[in-house]
């Protein structure tokens, strides 16, 4: 190897390892201050002297953290449900079909891409109230599954781009229609792509915080985002390791989802991304 590429790949490595140490340090820095006995996110060392599972018991004993959970763990699912169906047929009817205003259907949604989802909750709020599902959890799953539509029907329709059309063709001659093309030979062929909507829409209610607020008011029916937030706002909230433990559990299922599909996750991104 001749030293200008050892120079190259000691570059390369050297800027990979920096930004490892900047990703995890945060990451191992909440981990252990979680497990710190007192208040206190800080301390003299990375990893203290004492760690305790003391606030994880407070947790689960003296807060309403398991409804919670539930409620968060209620709310990704049916949205994962719902958003991927209307995405995956979204983009399927606009990747196969001509009909009139599929361009402006698809510049639409180019354009709603353009803008933050924060800037339409008055106009949400009111559609809610007309509808009467304000401080309700459904009101909120359709609020997230009608937003992942733009994003997610582009990414789809790139991948189905590239999928090619003599495998319909051929099942047409066969006889089969259109439902049956969708769901025994697109489907199959679009498992990465599919995966990595379905876990993309999952994960996005366990992060959001502004549209839960705005919807929920029942102390029952708070998320996660709104129950943490709680503990370490006001004046005599000092709960700060507790949150730190509660963040730690909140990222408990997102990164075995990664674990688990992280193949199909960066497959399905990268197919998406370059089939359009």
């Amino acid at each position: 190897m001749s030293l200008r590429k050892k120079l190259t790949s000691g570059f390369i490595y050297s800027i990979l390892i920096i930004t490892a140490i900047f990703v995890l340090y945060p990451v191992v820095w909440v981990i252990t201050g979680s497990m710190n006995p007192g208040d206190s996110l800080f301390s003299t060392k990375l990893i203290p002297e004492s760690l305790s599972f003391r606030h994880y018991t407070y947790l689960f004993q003296e807060t309403d953290y398991l409804i919670w959970y539930k409620n968060t763990l209620k709310i990704a699912f049916w949205n994962m449900v719902i958003s991927t169906v209307l995405v995956v047929t979204a983009a399927y009817a606009f990747s196969r079909f001509r009909f009139p205003g599929r361009r402006q259907g698809l510049m639409m949604m180019l354009v709603l891409q353009m803008f933050p989802g924060f800037m339409g909750m008055i106009a949400i709020y009111i559609l809610l109230l007309q509808l009467d599902l304000l401080d309700n959890h459904w009101g909120l799953i359709l609020v997230y599954a009608g937003g992942s539509i733009p994003f997610g029907a582009w990414l789809v329709k790139g991948y189905f781009d590239g999928l090619p059309r003599s495998l319909e063709e051929a099942a047409k001659i066969d006889g089969a229609s259109h439902v049956t093309i969708f769901y025994k030979i697109m489907m199959p062929l679009s498992k990465p792509i599919l995966v990595f909507i379905a876990v993309n829409n999952f994960i996005g209610p366990w992060m959001d915080f502004i549209f839960a607020r705005l919807v929920l008011r029942t102390s029952s029916k708070k998320t996660l985002a709104i129950g943490l937030f709680e503990m370490v706002t006001g004046r005599g909230n000092t709960e700060f390791t507790t949150f730190a433990a509660g963040a730690v559990l909140v990222a408990l299922p997102i990164t075995i989802l990664f674990f688990i599909f992280q193949n199909h996750l960066v497959e399905g991104l990268k197919a998406g991304a370059n089939k359009g």
